[in-house]
């Protein structure tokens, strides 16, 4: 049997898979309310309107190691019988999702210019509850590939 990566990380699957997740950053992004909704909501605009095409390509350069974060909640789903989706298993842990991704970031937040990590790191420490509100979006768009 394949393993996750086998499976999403098609040349077929890899352009949809950026497309659906940049689709599920924009829905995400839409979704957020009050002043630091606001702000986000901004900082996203203002990203889309001077570079275009960069959410797509951070996406395209951190796909492989997101999706080799999830190899684990994979393999306990398929070792599992494959009861039901995968989505839903990772739901029901999407705290420890949700770490797993940002391990990726904050990894390459270690490595970035020292500006690109200050700011990164005045993010972080949000970070994580918008990526647990967005496990169940990625869920859904994983098992369209499975």
């Amino acid at each position: 049997m394949a393993n996750l990566q086998e499976t999403l990380l098609t040349a077929v699957n890899r352009p949809k898979l950026v497309r659906d997740c940049a689709g599920l950053i924009d829905e995400e992004v839409g979704k957020k309310g009050g002043l630091s909704g606001l702000a986000i909501k901004g900082a996203f605009a203002t990203v889309k309107a001077i570079k275009p095409g960069f959410i797509d390509g951070v996406i395209t350069i951190l796909l492989d190691e997101w999706v080799a974060k999830l190899e684990g909640y994979f393999t306990r789903w398929t070792d599992g019988g494959k009861v039901g989706s995968f989505g839903a298993t990772c739901s029901k842990d999407a705290s420890g999702v949700a770490e797993k991704l940002l391990e990726v970031t904050d990894g390459r937040a270690k490595k970035a210019d020292p500006k690109i990590a200050s700011l990164y790191n005045r993010l972080r420490p949000n970070a994580k509850e918008h990526v647990v509100s967005a496990v169940p979006g990625l869920g859904r768009i994983v098992d369209k590939y499975l």
